[in-house]
């Protein structure tokens, strides 16, 4: 049985919400070479990938102070020196993305997704001002009708905040959403606002197994969730979709309603 068979028996979510980092992307390479850079300006050792690895899940300023630290616990950090180290981590961050790959599975299910109405939205807590470009050099940018960077809202998850915003936007309850992330902080997120959570168990979880957060269901590919597709071998063929189901723009999610329409009209006259 599928996952969505199992979560939504009879039919399909109406809305799916995705995290980024560690649930469609690998993007530790480059975050850690990034990180690197910044300590090594800033006249430290680096921290190399498998520490960097256990650190991300919780947005950039979080990244760079447990860089500092050198570990998870970063509360003794100098929030002076942090804040110079995000400059430096942003900086190199914005260089390049060669390292980032999307994960086996993921352009099969948001095509098959897409194909069959499903809204879905991209809900991370990285900055907004990295998370466009990428979607698109990543080539998946087009299956999210909204996208909320870590800094577009107050809040970051585990906050809800971002999940309850979309459902409000896609005029869609909780009951008819689902979640799809790999961290602590996804699972948290998804049970304040009331929505089922399905995780992957490839993401990052700074070195935990994502079971011990008991999310509604674990799977280790996301096509495990389509109808008849259990053998995670097995390859989906769809015909690319160039436009969202809708019909309307996809909407990128920013602080004032002006500048996310405007640019939602840009996004999708450029994409069209």
């Amino acid at each position: 049985m599928s996952g969505f068979e199992q979560l939504f028996p009879g039919r399909l979510p109406r809305l799916v919400m995705f995290d980024l980092d560690g649930t469609l992307i690998d993007s530790v390479p480059d975050l850690a070479v990034a990180v690197d850079k910044m300590l090594l300006k800033l006249g430290r050792k680096p921290a190399g990938l498998e520490a960097v690895r256990e650190w991300v899940g919780n947005g950039a300023p979080v990244l760079v102070r447990r860089a500092l630290a050198g570990g998870i616990d970063h509360g003794a950090v100098d929030n002076d020196e942090a804040e110079r180290a995000l400059e430096y981590f942003m900086q190199a961050y914005g260089e390049s993305h060669e390292l980032t790959v999307v994960y086996p599975g993921v352009r099969d299910t948001l095509k098959w997704l897409q194909k069959q109405g499903v809204e879905m939205a991209l809900i991370t807590n990285k900055p907004e001002r990295f998370v466009a470009p990428l979607l698109d050099q990543m080539k998946i940018g087009r299956y999210f009708r909204w996208i909320i960077g870590g800094d577009t809202l107050p809040q970051k998850k585990p906050d809800p905040a971002a999940l309850f915003f979309v459902m409000k936007m896609a005029n869609i309850p909780a009951s008819q959403s689902l979640f799809v992330g790999d961290s602590r902080s996804d699972v948290l997120a998804a049970k304040a606002a009331g929505v089922q959570c399905v995780a992957l168990s490839y993401g990052y979880n700074h070195g935990r197994p994502i079971a011990e957060e008991s999310p509604s269901l674990v799977i280790d590919d996301l096509r495990k969730l389509i109808p008849g597709c259990l053998d995670p071998a097995a390859e989906i063929t769809l015909a690319d979709v160039v436009k969202p189901p809708s019909g309307n723009a996809i909407v990128v999610v920013t602080r004032k309603l002006w500048m996310k329409v405007i640019k939602a009209l840009a996004r999708w006259r450029w994409r069209a």
